[in-house]
C-alpha cells in the first residue's frame, strides 16, 4: 500500500519557509511600530512649536530661555506647561526615547532647543560674543531655521539638558552625537556611527522634517552646520 506522508527534505523546506515568513512578519511589525512612534514624535514637536510661538506672541516676540541663562523652573520646558495643557508630560517626551520615563521623573525632555537661537555665545573670559536670537523678529528665514532636535540618549536625563551646543558641530559628527540622536527612529540596534535610521527636526515656522541620519552626517562632514541659521551660514 502506498504511504502518504512527507519526506525529511519536504519537512525541512516547510520549516524553512515558515521561519522566513515569521521573520518577514516580525520585521514588518517592528517597522510599523517604529513608523508610528516617528509620527507621534513629529506631532509632539509640532505641538512644542505651537506652544513656543504662543509664548512668543504673548511676550513681545520673545521665546522662553533655556537653563543656560535661567533657572530650571523658569526655563522653556517649565514655562510652556500652561501652553501645552494636560498633555504636557507626554508632549515633552519622544515615544521612542529609551529614557523617557527617567526624563519624566526628573522634569527633563526628549527635545532640545537650538543654541544658535537660544544661547548667547560666550568668550574665553566670560564675555558675551553674541546675543541669542530668541525673538521672532530676529529670525530672517523661519522656514529654514531649525528650532529643536531630539536629545542624544547619551546625555543626562536632568531638566538642565534642554539645549544643544551646536556651534561646535561644524565638521564634527562626534559633537553632533553628543547633543542629538539623528537615528532615534530605526529598527534594530544602531550601527557604530549612528548613520542608520532617521530623526525629526522642528523649524521655527512650526513645520517638522524627517531626515535620514546618513544625510545629516554627510552634510556635517561636508562643512555644513545645519543648526546655524541660514543668514549666518550664508554670510560666512
Amino acid at each position: 500500500m502506498k504511504r502518504c506522508g512527507f519526506t525529511m527534505v519536504e519537512v525541512l523546506v516547510a520549516v524553512a519557509i515558515i521561519a522566513v515568513l515569521a521573520t518577514l512578519g516580525t520585521s514588518a511589525v517592528f517597522a510599523g511600530l517604529s513608523r508610528a512612534k516617528q509620527v507621534h514624535c513629529a506631532n509632539n514637536m509640532r505641538q512644542i512649536g505651537v506652544a513656543l510661538t504662543a509664548h512668543a506672541v504673548e511676550n513681545n516676540g520673545f521665546f522662553p530661555e533655556t537653563t543656560h541663562t535661567v533657572a530650571v523652573n523658569r526655563a522653556w520646558i517649565a514655562a510652556l506647561e500652561d501652553e501645552m495643557g494636560p498633555n504636557y508630560d507626554e508632549l515633552r517626551l519622544c515615544p521612542a526615547d529609551p529614557f523617557k520615563e527617567e526624563r519624566r521623573e526628573r522634569g527633563g525632555t526628549s527635545y532640545i532647543l537650538n543654541s544658535y537661537i537660544f544661547v548667547p555665545e560666550i568668550g574665553p573670559f566670560g564675555e558675551e560674543l553674541s546675543s541669542p536670537c530668541n525673538n521672532m523678529q530676529c529670525i530672517e528665514e523661519p522656514a529654514r531655521t531649525l528650532m529643536a532636535f531630539i536629545v542624544s540618549e547619551g546625555q543626562t536625563v536632568e531638566a538642565t539638558m534642554d539645549h544643544t551646543h551646536s556651534r561646535g558641530w561644524t565638521r564634527s559628527w562626534e559633537n553632533v552625537l553628543r547633543d542629538i540622536q539623528p537615528d532615534r527612529h530605526r529598527t534594530g540596534r544602531p550601527n557604530d556611527d549612528h548613520s542608520r535610521g532617521s530623526a525629526n527636526y522642528l523649524f521655527i515656522d512650526g513645520h517638522v522634517e524627517t531626515w535620514k541620519a546618513s544625510d545629516a552626517k554627510q552634510r556635517i562632514e561636508s562643512g555644513e552646520n545645519f543648526a546655524e541659521p541660514p543668514h549666518l551660514r550664508e554670510n560666512t
